[in-house]
């Protein structure tokens, strides 16, 4: 074999034989920028895609800023956001349900300002998803086109850069509801939902939905059947105690997160939940958002 070796040794110094290149090192597969997980190939450049939006909110909608950090309202969702920032910490919990008992109790007012303060922390990616397909408010609250949104999507009109806007400067991204549908929830039980919940905190580290309420449609039990945590909002003054009940008994005990009380008076007495206060109301005896 040494003599095989000698003889190719002088063939490549005189010119008979080209050295093979190295191989090329295979390309990295692409992953996830938040979980590090690959990335599924239909997800791979979504972000790089979506359409960019400014930040200009209803003033209706009383959206937190980031630019008045030491209001009390930002004050009330940056504790909340380290609470399930701690919770997250301890367990996967990436896909969160925000719903109600009833309307105008505000779920939807925490959904949005949640978002907000979650994507205010470095590199926290936070989708702002419009799961209420029979009441959407969220395309309101940042005066966006409701169309083409989840619905669209669902229905195989769009592709899924289509419907994710990005809020410039920011790591918030929002998903709007899209055209309104016939039966919301024959829509929601379509394996298209579940894939699409699996697959987003691939790209998000939260994902964050708004849904109906939970006494009045079934939307939000089934979201949250396919999320890892869901949070009640409840309102003082209007949600009943019976309510309440019937709203948590709706849910699996292992899926909620917690409750967040809306609407307290500021200076009210907080209890270990964290409440919101109607800082941006003039007159003294009214009450938060109803959203």
């Amino acid at each position: 074999m040494s003599r095989v070796h000698d003889a190719l040794r002088r063939a490549e110094q005189a010119g008979l034989i080209t050295p093979s290149p190295p191989p090329a090192p295979a390309p990295a597969p692409s992953r996830s920028p938040v979980t590090g997980r690959q990335l599924d190939h239909s997800l791979r450049g979504i972000l790089e895609q979506v359409a960019v939006i400014p930040f200009t909110p209803s003033v209706e909608a009383h959206l937190i800023e980031a630019l008045r950090p030491h209001e009390a309202p930002m004050e009330e969702f940056r504790s909340l956001r380290t609470r399930l920032n701690h919770l997250q910490g301890l367990q996967p919990i990436h896909t969160i349900v925000v719903t109600s008992p009833s309307p105008a109790e505000g779920k939807s007012f925490v959904a949005a300002n949640l978002a907000l303060a979650e994507s205010n922390l470095p590199d926290n990616l936070t989708l702002l998803a419009d799961f209420d397909f029979r009441r959407p408010i969220i395309h309101n609250m940042f005066q966006i086109d409701r169309s083409p949104g989840i619905t669209d999507y669902l229905l195989g009109k769009v592709k899924l850069h289509e419907i994710i806007k990005r809020v410039a400067d920011s790591n918030l991204y929002v998903m709007p509801a899209g055209e309104a549908v016939i039966n919301p929830l024959e829509l929601l039980n379509l394996q298209e939902v579940r894939n699409m919940l699996d697959n987003l905190p691939q790209l998000f580290n939260w994902v964050v939905l708004d849904s109906p309420p939970l006494l009045f449609a079934a939307d939000a039990n089934l979201l949250a059947t396919m999320c890892h945590g869901s949070i009640l909002v409840v309102r003082i003054g209007l949600t009943t105690i019976d309510s309440v009940t019937r709203a948590m008994s709706s849910l699996c005990e292992n899926n909620v997160l917690g409750i967040v009380v809306n609407g307290a008076r500021r200076g009210e007495l907080y209890s270990k939940y964290t409440y919101y206060h109607s800082y941006y109301y003039s007159k003294p005896d009214e009450r938060g958002p109803n959203a």
